[in-house]
């Protein structure tokens, strides 16, 4: 049996090789993503049976049923899957070219410029502008927290550590100003602001979805196609170099699709943390090291993992409705503690 599959596009002009466990495996992750979906929009206040919920999707389900699952559910679980999937498509990507397996959006400071402008927006903004410009502002502290990161690593070209070293620093003094924010908020708006840091799904409608698919449609393929680049920059700057990749530009490129996935999705569903840390690890165990089978596998855990935690959200202490990122946060956290523990030894 072949290990890897051809495929040839445009004629034969570009050829792509495949993993075939790869394949496999994206195809039963795929079919786990797809039942998580159809159990999570047919459990609530309401029961609705899974053929029913087919039934619904396909638009020859009861009345009833219809509007529950197209009006209130089907929108959240469909932001689930493509949060989850941005937010460990990104984390994916930052490991891979900072090369370090404890980087991810809320590590380097992504998702604290995101959550800095979202607070910075509720307090002073709310009142002269629409709630609906929220994810406008998230999107544009994430893009101008990236651009002070990058100058702020630049010496003679960007290198990885002193990218992560100043990725911290600036998340830990986003974090403060986040808190001193919230604390004198003149608006006393601090619940609400607290509820979208901690991460929530609840009450997103189809426009959310419509905003947040083009960047994932578009960003996780593109990403994939420059996987080897991230391959060849594992090898180090100067091997990279040598080998004839333009190592400067990739990773600025590889970069800014990192931090578009990350920025839409923080966008939408809030600090939603530690999935881009989780989820590459878990593909990685499954699949090996190369970025172009880690990128689908991530990306499906990702969508698996938002899901299932936002299902819990909802029915393990009913009627509370408890934001996705609590969930995340509680296996992510000691997730980290173990990666920081095991990697204690090494250089």
């Amino acid at each position: 049996m072949r290990t890897y599959i051809s495929f040839r596009i445009l004629r034969g002009h570009v050829s792509l090789l495949a993993h075939r466990k790869t394949i496999l495996l994206s195809l039963a992750l795929l079919m786990v993503c797809i039942v998580a979906v159809v159990i999570s929009i047919g459990t609530g206040s309401m029961t609705i049976a899974p053929i029913e919920v087919i039934r619904s999707l396909l638009g020859i389900g009861a009345e009833e049923h219809l509007m529950v699952i197209q009006a209130i559910r089907l929108p959240r679980i469909l932001i689930a899957v493509l949060v989850g999937a941005s937010l460990a498509a990104a984390g994916a990507i930052l490991q891979g070219v900072i090369r370090n397996p404890l980087a991810s959006p809320d590590i380097i400071g992504i998702t604290g410029g995101a959550s800095a402008a979202a607070v910075a927006f509720l307090n002073y903004g709310a009142g002269m502008l629409s709630i609906r410009y929220l994810p406008a502002a998230a999107m544009l502290g994430a893009v101008a927290v990236f651009i002070v990161l990058y100058l702020l690593s630049w010496k003679n070209g960007v290198k990885p550590l002193r990218l992560i070293l100043v990725g911290v620093g600036l998340s830990s003094l986003l974090s403060g100003m986040t808190t001193m924010m919230i604390i004198f908020n003149p608006n006393n708006e601090a619940s609400q602001a607290y509820f979208w840091l901690t991460g929530s799904i609840y009450g997103t409608k189809m426009e959310h979805v419509y905003m947040i698919l083009p960047w994932t449609l578009v960003f996780i393929p593109l990403a994939w196609v420059l996987a080897r680049h991230i391959n060849i920059g594992q090898l180090g700057d100067d091997i990279a170099g040598g080998a004839g990749s333009a190592v400067q530009r990739n990773r600025l490129f590889l970069l800014l699709i990192s931090v578009a996935l990350a920025a839409s999705a923080v966008a939408v569903g809030g600090g939603i943390g530690f999935v881009g840390l989780i989820a590459p690890h878990m593909a990685r165990k499954l699949v090996g090291a190369s970025f172009g089978s880690v990128l689908p596998i991530a990306s499906l855990l990702g969508a698996i993992i938002v899901v299932l935690a936002d299902l819990a959200g909802r029915m393990l202490l009913q009627p509370l409705d408890i934001p996705v990122g609590v969930f995340t946060s509680a296996v992510g956290a000691p997730f980290f503690i173990y990666l920081l523990y095991t990697r204690r030894n090494s250089r």
